[in-house]
């Protein structure tokens, strides 16, 4: 039943862009925080950025201006708008929902920068 849903990702050259989706269902929404993480396999999961329930934002330190999070709540999406991407930039992206007694992550998507 809950469900988050993550779409966008995929091979870009360095210098472009891409914009993640994720749909959110079977949980509380536009009252909650929603998130992105990245994660090479063998590292920890990153913050990339947070939006509160107030539209407040949060973005990891590489960010450094590069991407957008926001939020569509009658839509129960959140999105990450990424630009000036780098090969450095190359990982599995997570949606994030943080809840009080239970997290939950989607099954990431895929970004892959090129050189």
């Amino acid at each position: 039943q809950v469900q988050l849903v993550e779409s966008g990702g995929g091979l870009v050259q360095a210098g472009g862009s891409l914009r993640l989706s994720c749909v959110a269902s079977g949980i509380s929404f536009r009252s909650n925080a929603m998130s992105w993480y990245r994660q090479t396999p063998g590292k920890q999961r990153e913050l990339v950025a947070l939006i509160t329930n107030n539209d407040r934002t949060r973005y990891g330190d590489f960010v450094k201006g590069r991407f957008t999070i926001c939020r569509d709540n009658a839509k129960n999406t959140v999105y990450l708008q990424m630009n000036s991407l780098q090969p450095e930039d190359t990982d599995v992206y997570y949606c994030y929902a943080p809840r009080p007694a239970t997290n939950y992550w989607g099954q990431g998507t895929q970004v892959t920068v090129s050189s």
